[in-house]
């Protein structure tokens, strides 16, 4: 139905189905689709056909309607707008109808007009021009009286341009009587006009805008452009010469003294900012300068033939000046802590040249105020990292005033209540802290708002070379080279030696930089500064490790040193200052040996709050209860745990071959070998110094018999206490067992003491 509705063509008909049976076939034949069906289908499957084509009905019933009501409402409006513009149109014909009548009205009257005055148009043109003379006339009879009243008045452009226009006719008439003396009063007054723009032309106090219009006005009058030129650029001079003298001033002291300005007397030097320097040479000195360009152009480059080499030696003399005295304000704050306030100024600087550029493109001026920021800019960096290396050297100074403090000195008896640990902490975190305060500070230059930052220069040699090499790579090396140099002093005098204590935290604090800290630095750099892989130079990066593990390593190598001379000292001192031969019957441990112990236990406990326990080798089970390990004479174990008896001269020669036996299979203890990274590997350093001392005191001694139970009950008392400290406890019992077996040939009376008697000492001790 639809289809019949919006008259769908036969083409589309045709190609469609022939069946009779169809329902939506053209040739359908009811009677035959009902025949069929209801031989088909059951009576149910009619019924619920029917229902289906009642509501195909209905629906299509329902879209026919809406779809009448629609177009029923497009018809009332279509017909609404035909009637519109039926009555627009009906206005449209009777205007035109009333413009048709007008234009031929107009075309009327304007014939009438024609054939009126065709007769007397040549006499009207006659009269026109006499009209025009004679008025000409009267402005040249006016004239002399004008030019008076101009000068009179100070319109001296007006009385030029009155001038300009009859001169032609003045000189074309001047044969005539009435003209001439016209012409010689005009000159006269243009004489005096002449005279008074010249003397506002070389008053000093004259503005750019005055000397500008003097100049034009003494070019239309016909002055020389050249000697004008001249006179200009003078004068211009004068003025600019002072904005340098004010700028001048502004500087505290200066190796600059401009050799042009014209200075009537020493000024009083004034401190200013640099952004307000920068901003008054702007304002000034830049802008004064502009307009002076900007007026030479117009007035004598583009009016008359003089080229522009004047206004560029000019120019160029006076920006030298200006940019020696901006370079060395802007140098004076090189060691600024307020890097923003000079980030500002050299970006105003630059902003204002960009601005000035265009003015004179022949003269690069871009390229010397950009040489003065890359100037600034490395000058900057290089007070940076002198600000590094003066802060790194106040923090050495702190760690080791604190370490020197009474609570935290080695050897007081006072509890060492300072903590290693923390101080380095903090001492690193303190150095981390200004790197990135300082890598904040020069990032600055490189802040996309800042004008100058993209310059080529800031976006890969600044950051690569400037901030990665210059500060961080070199102050990087400096820590190192400092550190270092404690490890040359520690050789030197006792009154130049660093405390212990500090070459222990500064080991620990260059072993951090080497495992850690460099390579965070460093990639923060990279990272913050967007520097690309190419121009990293990662042999810095593992050359600086490298030479950071290598001082950590003196560093500790030093402690070691330092520690177990300390510890030396007391027991060198001990032994030489005491006569062996007639000492009495030992009754206690010798105080010295109380205080080695103690020294060596609280260098433990320093050591331990810094580095790790380390490696041991197995344990004894009775390493605390081996009493008398250097009474022995057998290499065998079983002889070595017993006590000494009676030592008889006649078997002096036994026991010398033993222990001459025994040292020939003991393992040879290398005193300053190397020191590993760990608390045991450093103990053991220190212990072997201190009892490798002892022996060599002993060797040059002559030791009576209670001398020797002395040393006895000394060793046993070292033997005690000092197992536990290194990494393998032998290395103890066999220093110590040279100790007493060096005691015993030095002494001429060898009688042991009772082991019961030397253990109930040492308790006691």
């Amino acid at each position: 139905m639809l289809k019949m509705y919006y008259g769908v063509n036969n083409a589309e008909t045709n190609g469609g189905s022939y069946d009779p049976l169809d329902i939506d076939s053209p040739n359908f034949h009811a009677e035959n689709y009902l025949r069929k069906i209801k031989q088909e289908k059951s009576l149910s499957e009619l019924m619920d056909a029917e229902n289906d084509m009642a509501k195909q009905i209905r629906t299509l019933d329902s879209e026919m309607q809406t779809l009448v009501y629609e177009n029923y409402n497009k018809f009332i409006s279509a017909t609404d707008t035909i009637r519109n513009m039926k009555r627009d149109f009906r206005q449209m014909e009777t205007e035109m109808e009333k413009l048709t009548s007008n234009m031929a009205n107009i075309t009327q009257l304007n014939s009438e007009i024609n054939d009126t005055l065709k007769e007397n148009r040549q006499k009207i043109s006659k009269l026109a021009g006499v009209h025009s003379l004679l008025k000409k006339l009267q402005f040249l009879f006016e004239l002399p009286a004008k030019l008076q009243k101009c000068l009179e008045t100070g319109a001296y452009s007006t009385a030029v341009s009155y001038y300009m226009k009859t001169k032609s006719v003045l000189q074309h008439y001047q044969h005539m009587e009435s003209f001439s003396g016209i012409e010689r009063e005009c000159i006269a007054i243009i004489n005096e006009i002449i005279s008074k723009l010249k003397q506002t032309f070389h008053d000093k106090n004259s503005s750019a805008p005055q000397l500008a219009e003097c100049v034009g006005l003494l070019l239309r009058l016909g002055e020389p452009a050249g000697l004008l030129c001249d006179e200009y650029l003078q004068h211009s001079r004068h003025k600019l010469d002072e904005d340098l003298q004010m700028l001048f001033s502004f500087l505290p002291y200066s190796t600059f003294y401009p050799c042009t300005l014209y200075l009537l007397g020493t000024s009083q030097h004034l401190l200013i900012d640099v952004l307000e320097f920068i901003d008054r040479g702007s304002n000034g000195f830049l802008s004064n300068l502009s307009l002076t360009i900007a007026a030479y152009e117009n007035l004598f480059i583009k009016q008359t033939e003089i080229t522009s080499v004047k206004l560029l030696s000019f120019v160029e003399e006076l920006l030298n000046s200006y940019f020696h005295l901006v370079e060395e304000r802007l140098m004076m704050d090189r060691r600024s802590r307020d890097n923003a306030l000079v980030v500002r100024a050299l970006d105003r600087f630059y902003r204002r040249l960009q601005a000035t550029i265009n003015l004179l493109p022949s003269l690069d001026i871009m390229t010397l105020g950009k040489a003065i920021i890359v100037r600034v800019a490395k000058a900057r960096c290089e007070h940076y990292k002198l600000a590094l290396e003066e802060f790194f050297m106040d923090c050495l100074t702190d760690a080791r005033h604190a370490i020197s403090s009474p609570k935290g000195s080695i050897g007081k008896s006072t509890p060492v209540t300072l903590n290693l640990l923390d101080l380095v902490n903090s001492t690193a975190s303190a150095i981390l802290n200004q790197v990135k305060s300082v890598l904040a500070d020069v990032q600055l230059f490189t802040v996309r708002d800042i004008n100058f930052s993209n310059m080529s220069y800031f976006s890969r040699e600044f950051s690569c070379q400037d901030v990665r090499e210059v500060i961080i790579v070199s102050f990087l090396q400096y820590i190192s080279e400092t550190l270092r140099k404690f490890c040359d002093r520690s050789g030197g005098p006792r009154s130049g030696l660093p405390p212990p204590a500090l070459l222990l935290l500064l080991s620990r604090l260059c072993r951090d930089f080497e495992q850690n800290t460099a390579a965070y630095v460093l990639t923060l750099t990279d990272e913050q500064f967007v520097i690309n892989t190419k121009d990293r130079k990662t042999e810095v990066s593992v050359f600086l490790t490298a030479e950071m593990g290598a001082t950590a390593q003196r560093l500790l190598e030093c402690f070691v040193q330092q520690s177990g001379v300390s510890v030396s000292r007391m027991i060198r001192t001990s032994v030489e200052a005491r006569d062996w031969l007639r000492s009495v019957e030992p009754r206690q441990v010798r105080a010295v040996m109380r205080r080695v112990v103690e020294e060596i236990t609280q260098t433990d406990q320093q050591v331990g709050s810094l580095y790790e326990e380390g490696v041991r080798k197995a344990r004894s089970s009775d390493s605390s209860k081996r009493t008398h390990p250097f009474n022995q004479t057998s290499v065998s174990k079983q002889r070595e745990r017993s006590h000494w008896g009676v030592y008889a001269p006649s078997s002096t020669m036994d026991n010398s071959l033993l222990s001459n036996i025994q040292k020939l299979f003991s393992e040879r203890v290398d005193v300053f070998g190397a020191v590993e990274f760990s608390k045991t590997s450093i103990m053991t350093g220190i212990v072997k110094i201190a009892l490798k001392t002892l022996l060599e005191c002993v060797r040059l001694k002559t030791f009576g018999k209670f001398g020797l139970q002395q040393l006895q009950v000394d060793c046993h008392y070292l033997q005690l206490y000092l197992w536990r400290f290194v990494a393998d406890e032998h290395i103890v019992h066999g220093l110590l067992d040279e100790v007493v077996s060096s005691c015993v040939h030095r002494c001429v009376e060898p009688v042991a003491m009772e082991p019961s008697v030397i253990d109930v000492i040492c308790e006691r001790g």
